[in-house]
């Protein structure tokens, strides 16, 4: 292994067991249970789902590397390999100096210790001594913004909170390889503008090495130099972040379908969205549109019980989570049935990928509220005079087409 390379990867892979041995006795009270729970019953077949094949990459000193790729990529499997947290069940990992990690909200931290407690307790899993946590603890403290509730146990914050403090842990212990993973979609906007700006410090300034999982592509343009792209378990792109981050887009958009079916609401909740339809003015499905092309999208729900001044709402934001914009239905009272609404959107947005924003209201309370879920493409081949290309100009196209005349003398 080059002495400036923090992380060779060489040829991983992750193998799990799917299926009903997921579930097999590993005491014997446990098996004695089972049995008698279902004394006759056949055991199952469980079968192997590989999540990674065949990965391989190095990182330099002091490089920032993005990883992205659809959901069930195998990133988060990645990650935690990368942090120990798994073995790989094939392959070799070098890593060089010590590994902070910030992969889910609560990683490394105990519920039932206060804020201090865990500060301590985190930075010694990572190998610190308590003199240099002691150095770091009111950077931590003050970057996390937690001073209030330092001594109240940590099962009693807020998630944003917990991930502030766990996030400030992770960054200012000063690892040599910082992981974080899209744990920091769970802060404020203000927060994950200010944990970018301590990543981009830590690889700068302090030589750090940091691995960036997330989905919103601005922050991943914003840190990375360079990125992977993962797609079913394999490294498919490795090299600069526009070159990576466009073969991601295009993935996304070739995923794209006109029918989208909406994850399940609250268990009990009295109504929840099931559909959305896309299609064009000729009423054929379809989710790629053209520049200045009007378009609707049918939103399809079921009412469980009555309910009174019932809204229905649909929303348009960009691939990086930026809200565009949302339409509302008309309020009225509902009986229980199935009903839809369609949404004519004719706003000349310019071209690139936007992802659906679908609720649910009676009243002032919500009922069900689904983001990031399907999407439509406005692609850059114009309707009328539109110019052949718009990518960059903006999120709106204007309609306006003013004659050029000659200027005056």
């Amino acid at each position: 292994m080059s002495s400036d390379l923090a992380i060779s990867v060489r040829g991983i892979g992750k193998t799990f067991r799917v299926g009903a041995a997921q579930a097999q006795a590993t005491t014997l009270g446990e098996m004695l249970a089972q049995k008698l729970r279902a004394p006759f019953a056949k055991r199952e077949r469980d079968f192997p789902f590989e999540a990674l094949s065949d990965v391989s990459f190095e990182v330099r000193r002091g490089e920032v590397l993005g990883i992205v790729g659809r959901n069930g990529a195998g990133k988060s499997t990645l990650l935690k390999i990368l942090s120990q947290i798994t073995p790989p069940t094939r392959g070799e990992i070098d890593l060089r100096g010590r590994v902070g990690a910030l992969l889910e909200v609560g990683t490394g931290f105990h519920p039932e210790l206060t804020g201090r407690e865990n500060i301590y307790l985190n930075g010694s899993i990572l190998g610190m001594t308590r003199r240099e946590i002691a150095r770091e603890f009111d950077s931590i403290v003050a970057f996390a913004e937690t001073e209030q509730f330092l001594d109240t146990p940590v099962k009693r914050y807020s998630s944003g909170m917990f991930v502030r403090l766990a996030f400030a842990v992770a960054a200012h212990l000063r690892p040599d390889i910082l992981i974080v993973d899209e744990v920091l979609a769970v802060g404020d906007l203000a927060f994950q503008r200010k944990c970018l700006g301590k990543m981009d410090d830590v690889a700068r300034h302090g030589g750090a090495t940091v691995i960036f999982v997330s989905h919103q592509m601005s922050a991943v343009r914003a840190l990375c130099g360079r990125a992977l792209l993962l797609e079913g378990g394999k490294v498919s792109e490795d090299g600069r972040v526009e070159t990576v981050l466009g073969r991601y887009i295009a993935l996304s958009n070739a995923a794209q379908s006109a029918v989208t079916e909406l994850p399940p609401g609250e268990a009990g909740a009295p109504a929840r969205a099931t559909t959305v339809r896309t299609f064009g003015m000729d009423h054929q499905p379809n989710c790629t549109f053209r520049l200045g092309e009007p378009w609707r999208a049918r939103v399809e729900f079921e009412v469980l019980a009555p309910l009174s001044h019932f809204i229905a709402a649909f929303g348009l934001r960009t691939l990086e989570a930026v809200p565009l914009i949302t339409w509302w239905s008309a309020p009225r009272d509902l009986s229980p049935g199935r009903y839809a609404v369609e949404f004519p959107c004719d706003v000349p947005f310019s071209a690139g990928s936007m992802e659906f924003t679908v609720g649910l209201s009676s009243g002032e309370r919500t009922l069900y509220y689904a983001e990031g879920v399907g999407g439509i493409t406005i692609s850059e081949i114009a309707v009328g005079a539109q110019p052949f290309r718009a990518s960059g100009a903006g999120l709106l196209t204007s309609m306006q087409r003013p004659e050029i005349i000659p200027a005056l003398p």
